[in-house]
């Protein structure tokens, strides 16, 4: 069983976790005006595996050994890393980063819809369903009417890359259900970073290879280097050693809170690096979203609750 609520340390972790992936749409928003999409991607796990396997054989854990826990490892790849990374990538070759880090911020209500159908102690309740569908009417606040008014219905390069993003939620929600079972099966979170990101990079690089060439690709720019070396180690190794403590111990539907808190970082970030300006419907739709993460979480609701009887 898993608390239901979070406490005060994994809602400390969450908070880091939506810094590293906030900056991921930054870095990725960085790394497309020179790279293809799967190189970017390829790079981004294959070095986020090096650094994760430095700190295992240096820091003496245990390496995963059984067959069994590698199938494991590369559907939780499969559906962590290879979808949503190459999807969001893509996407962000003709869309913002900050609609993109707005689009993602669905996730949440895809892990409660695939939670309650898998998971027996993650059921649905109208009290979380309330809560998604708040913190969604604060992430379209964020965005802002004309931004949501140019999505359109045609389906053009645009329309498609929006549903990218949409497709990338769906694996994320996915495989916070799915990576549930490393708990049960008595792995760690560290070496369930290491194994998911490993098998990423195996099924990633002979696609990369037969399909962008990158060997034939121009050398990119410092900054663009740059901007891999941060998505690789900070965004990837470090964000998912944060993940799946917060998933092993607080459970899928709150893990997932994370990409609400996602939106609000990566215009943090635009304001603060590229001079990006905060508009005033930010803070309301950051009122919107808190009012989501409290209903999600509970502990607010229920101490009302109880004061009012």
């Amino acid at each position: 069983m898993i608390n239901q609520t979070m406490g005060s340390k994994d809602w400390a972790m969450l908070l880091l976790l939506s810094f590293l992936w906030g900056g991921s749409f930054f870095f990725i928003g960085v790394a497309v005006t020179e790279l293809p999409p799967l190189t970017i991607v390829t790079l981004r796990v294959g070095i986020a595996a090096i650094t994760l396997w430095i700190v295992l054989l240096a820091a003496g854990y245990e390496v995963p050994k059984t067959l069994k826990l590698w199938r494991t490892f590369f559907v939780m790849g499969l559906l962590n890393n290879v979808i949503p990374f190459g999807l969001i990538v893509w996407g962000q070759t003709h869309i913002g980063a900050g609609l993109a880090s707005i689009i993602n911020a669905t996730t949440p209500l895809f892990t409660v819809l695939i939670a309650g159908t898998f998971l027996a102690d993650e059921h649905m309740t109208r009290q979380k369903i309330a809560g998604v569908l708040v913190g969604l009417f604060g992430v379209s606040v964020l965005i802002g009417a004309d931004s949501l008014a140019d999505l359109g219905l045609d389906m053009n390069i645009e329309t498609l890359a929006q549903l990218a993003i949409i497709g990338a939620a769906i694996a994320y929600g996915s495989a916070s259900v799915f990576g549930r079972r490393f708990k049960s099966l008595g792995v760690s979170p560290f070496s369930t970073a290491v194994g998911q990101i490993t098998a990423a990079t195996v099924i990633l690089i002979p696609l990369t290879l037969i399909i962008e060439r990158p060997d034939q690709l121009t050398n990119p720019s410092l900054n663009v280097w740059l901007a891999i070396l941060a998505l690789a180690i900070f965004s990837t190794a470090l964000a998912y050693i944060l993940f799946f403590r917060i998933l092993s111990s607080s459970g899928a539907t709150n893990v997932v809170l994370v990409t609400f808190l996602v939106p609000i970082t990566a215009s943090f970030l635009g304001w603060l690096i590229l001079d990006e300006q905060i508009h005033s419907r930010y803070f309301v739709g950051m009122g919107f979203i808190g009012l989501g993460l409290a209903a999600i979480d509970g502990r607010l609701w229920n101490k009302l609750k109880a004061a009012s009887q």
